[in-house]
């Protein structure tokens, strides 16, 4: 067999999001939130309810890649943010992508807002997702909080550093968690405090999951932050 051509095109899906105002109308932040692996906008939104008493605007944006294998309900498909098949170069590069397919989202919605400052929150698999955006785009990044994941310092260059001295990072882990260990997440937040950032580590009971505690953590930080 004779192969004539091989090549590489591009393939499109359409991935839905949700933005929606609490609060008073006016000037406000922008939370962005990043599920984790598996889950879905719907579910995710439900399980952030917490968060919805603070005067934001509260963008939900929905995994691009499809995830049958956790799913907990079969009549509902999960997604992921991104591919990983082990190799950092890869990985790095399925992030980037992602990260501006989020941009491109974020770039739409705010011409018809009125945005004093954006949050990206992410858990577990949408926390590596949205280190990786708020370290990339620290122009348009000024609080970042991850749930249950790590964020990957090492994307950053060594003068890099100077460009996200305005960055506030909260990094909150279960104790417990045995999926995603909090260690080397305290190590990236060591690493980020060295650089000069206001990051902090906060150990919270309980494994990897999206815990009443852990929101409730979440929010305080957000109001100490002036959200």
């Amino acid at each position: 067999m004779d192969v004539l051509v091989s090549g590489k095109t591009s393939f499109k899906i359409e991935v839905p999001y949700t933005l929606f105002e609490t609060g008073e109308k006016g000037p406000k932040p922008l939370i962005v939130y990043l599920h984790g692996r598996g889950q879905y906008l719907d579910l995710f939104k439900k399980k952030t309810e917490a968060l919805h008493e603070l005067n934001a605007y509260h963008l939900y944006i929905q995994g691009p890649y499809p995830e049958l294998t956790h799913t907990p309900d079969r009549e509902k498909i999960g997604f992921s943010w991104y591919l990983y098949n082990g190799k950092q170069g890869s990985f790095v590069k399925s992030l980037e992508y992602t990260a501006e397919f989020i941009q491109e989202i974020i770039d739409g919605v705010v011409p018809f807002i009125k945005v004093t400052r954006l949050c990206m929150i992410g858990y577990s698999m949408g926390g590596y997702q949205g280190g990786y955006f708020a370290l990339s785009r620290w122009k348009h990044t000024n609080e970042l909080i991850v749930i249950g994941g790590r964020i990957k310092t090492e994307v950053v260059s060594e003068n890099g550093w100077q460009n996200l001295k305005h960055l506030n990072v909260l990094a909150l882990h279960g104790a417990g968690d045995e999926q995603v260990l909090p260690g080397p997440q305290q190590d990236s937040i060591r690493i980020m405090k060295e650089q000069g950032l206001h990051a902090e580590f906060e150990s919270v009971d309980g494994g990897h999951a999206l815990t009443p505690d852990i929101l409730a953590s979440a929010l305080r930080w957000l109001k100490k932050m002036g959200y």
